[in-house]
């Protein structure tokens, strides 16, 4: 069944989905109501915004929280084994008190899905778990959610790949000024420890003027900020029939009318293109912000880890990006425990940190996934060796940042105002450097930009005020 088709039919199942909605409402006494759990990378944030988008389509409106919902889906995630247990743990509180909500529907779809010794987890240990899917079979959730609301038996479907994007799914954007963009889907990657490429799939772009058109669907709709999506942003366009670039695509889109930020996740550093820099540097809607995933400071390790570059070339991309955008703030990830890492390999890693001076970075001890060639690896790094580096490495983080995110004191930045803040009267927001600020305003505010003196510094944020 080719593509087009396959998403006709969805449709057809969405109004089938909306009768079943209905008589379940009835059983109920109340209309159905759902909740969804979103683990992992903003990926999947975005996957669930289109789950919601169908559910609300079907006739269920959001529950404020878990416990009052009729239907219960996570959103799963991988990455990591701390991932996979807290997935399991609330699996657990819900099991426990299933007795209380006898009709409710419980599903899991996600990364962790595609994992056949998940599955059969979720098979013999849940038997209260109604509906499982993999991150191939989001474009078929109307059929499934159809399925789940009319079968008695248990709904698992778990595709190895498909060629079937998700982007005719209705959508529910958590924001209304800002949006993610996926443009692509997959990774070809595969770094020695990730499991990405095995859950995920190969990569695959979509063309470009399809995502234009959601990009003017969005600015058309009040949508001031956009996140361009993807495992491997910088290598975007590969694959199409007419090959495309990301620094071309990205031009592009800094000309939609409406659009007043441009912002991206995630880069590898092989693939970033001297286009891309100078793209950075001369297009004023793309924030100074660039995520760029080290992992680790050694060569040795680098090339255990399959990254496709050394310590030296991702040196000199922080000096070509500081060079073109001055100001930029650069973030990354690091990896702290990674087999056979030695004491000269995390302090390369260290000496690498304070070099490049982030303004942030995601630290995280390696974690064994099954089925990726890293787990098999010899010398596994004791847990007890691993949480000193990992503290240390903090540290080291901790320290620089606070001096590089302390540069903009007493500025004057452009912030977008995101969110009521915990403290009455306060709003929090982000820069284009991505620092999140809070300062005074109200809830009328949110989704504007406003400008904010940078006054008081606390590390990783500050407290503004208003100009």
């Amino acid at each position: 069944m080719e593509a087009t088709e396959k998403t006709a039919r969805q449709m057809e199942f969405l109004e089938k989905a909306r009768g079943a909605a209905a008589a379940y409402a009835e059983r109920l006494g109340h209309a159905p109501r759902s909740y969804i759990e979103t683990f992992g990378c903003q990926m999947n944030a975005r996957d669930s915004e289109k789950l919601r988008g169908i559910l609300r389509e079907a006739g269920f409106a959001d529950a404020r929280e878990e416990n009052e919902a009729d239907l219960v889906l996570y959103n799963t995630c991988t990455v990591r084994d701390n991932a996979d247990q807290h997935v399991y743990g609330r699996l657990g509180r819900l099991g426990g008190n299933r007795k209380s909500h006898p009709g409710r529907i419980v599903g899991l779809c996600g990364c962790l899905m595609q994992e056949p010794h998940a599955v059969e987890k979720i098979k013999k240990s849940y038997p209260f778990v109604n509906l499982v899917f993999g991150t191939h079979n989001l474009y078929a959730f109307p059929e499934l959610l159809y399925r789940a609301l009319t079968e008695k038996k248990r709904v698992f479907e778990i595709e190895e790949k498909t060629t079937v994007l998700p982007e005719s799914l209705p959508v529910e954007r958590k924001h209304g000024f800002k949006s993610g963009v996926n443009i692509m889907y997959g990774c070809d990657n595969f770094c020695t420890y990730c499991i990405v490429p095995y859950v995920r799939g190969r990569e695959i772009s979509r063309e470009p003027e399809d995502i234009l058109a959601e990009v003017r669907h969005l600015a058309a709709d009040g949508v001031k900020e956009i996140m361009l999506l993807g495992q491997n942003v910088n290598s975007y366009g590969k694959k199409l029939a007419e090959p495309a670039t990301f620094a071309g695509l990205l031009r592009r889109i800094c000309r939609v009318e409406g659009i007043e930020r441009v912002r991206f996740m995630t880069s590898h550093p092989k693939d970033l293109s001297d286009d891309l820099v100078r793209a950075m540097a001369e297009e004023k809607k793309l924030c100074p912000h660039l995520h760029l995933p080290v992992q680790s400071g050694s060569d040795r390790l680098l090339k255990q880890m399959n990254r496709h570059y050394d310590r030296a070339h991702y040196l000199g991309l922080v000096e070509k990006l500081r060079a073109a955008v001055p100001d930029i703030s650069l973030t990354t990830d690091i990896i702290v425990g990674f087999p056979g890492e030695t004491e000269e390999d995390f302090e390369a890693t260290l000496s690498l940190v304070r070099e490049v001076g982030f303004d942030s970075a995601f630290t995280f001890i390696y974690s064994k996934r099954t089925g990726t060639p890293a787990a098999s690896y010899p010398d596994q790094v004791p847990d007890e060796v691993a949480h000193e580096r990992f503290d240390r490495l903090l540290a080291a983080v901790k320290e620089g940042a606070e001096r590089m995110c302390g540069r903009f004191a007493g500025q004057v930045a452009e912030v977008l105002a995101e969110e009521e803040n915990r403290q009455p009267g306060y709003i929090t927001g982000r820069t284009p450097h991505n620092l999140v600020v809070h300062f005074p305003g109200t809830k009328e505010e949110i989704g504007k930009i406003v400008k904010v003196r940078l006054s008081d510094p606390r590390g990783f944020y500050y407290f503004g005020e208003r100009v």
